[in-house]
């Protein structure tokens, strides 16, 4: 089975920003997102959207084949799971913020509040990831590097075909 990973389509959001919204109340103790605003740590989000002219952008952990985080880790709390995601032990993190220093997706985010790094875990007790189900626009996708080429091929080829 290919590894699935969460893709964004930057032409589709409109910077409502849902998916940062429910993955706070998922990183949350209550998995409230009232109850949340009083927690101590805060919770923080795993997904950073970003405006830049006048489009969103996602900072969101890519899974990279060849990771730069994993390889700056001295711990090991950045490893590569049996299915190749990238994965991060908060137990075994120092908070010596390598990882988020060599991140060239800003993927990987200090905690603060721990002094600990923080990333995107895929919320693996989901079938989908909450910050993808939230998403109205539908630019958010988890899916199979395939997967995500035949998506982009249908679009153009929906978007190609509606001008004529």
């Amino acid at each position: 089975m290919r590894m699935k990973k969460i893709y964004f389509w930057a032409d589709r959001c409109n910077g409502c920003r849902a998916c940062e919204v429910v993955c706070v109340e998922k990183q949350s103790l209550t998995k409230s997102l009232f109850m949340a605003t009083m927690e101590q740590p805060a919770p923080q989000t795993r997904i950073y959207m970003e405006k830049f002219g006048g489009h969103y952008w996602a900072s969101i952990c890519q899974n990279c084949v060849e990771a730069l985080c994993v390889g700056a880790c001295m711990t090991g709390a950045m490893q590569y799971s049996e299915t190749g995601e990238v994965f991060h032990n908060l137990k075994q993190c120092v908070g010596c913020w390598m990882c988020v220093m060599v991140c060239p997706f800003g993927a990987v985010v200090p905690l603060k509040e721990v002094n600990k790094a923080g990333k995107c875990n895929l919320c693996k007790d989901e079938i989908n990831p909450p910050c993808v189900v939230a998403c109205t626009q539908k630019a958010l996708c988890y899916c199979t590097p395939e997967e995500y080429e035949m998506k982009v091929a249908g679009d153009w080829y929906a978007i190609s075909h509606h001008r004529e």
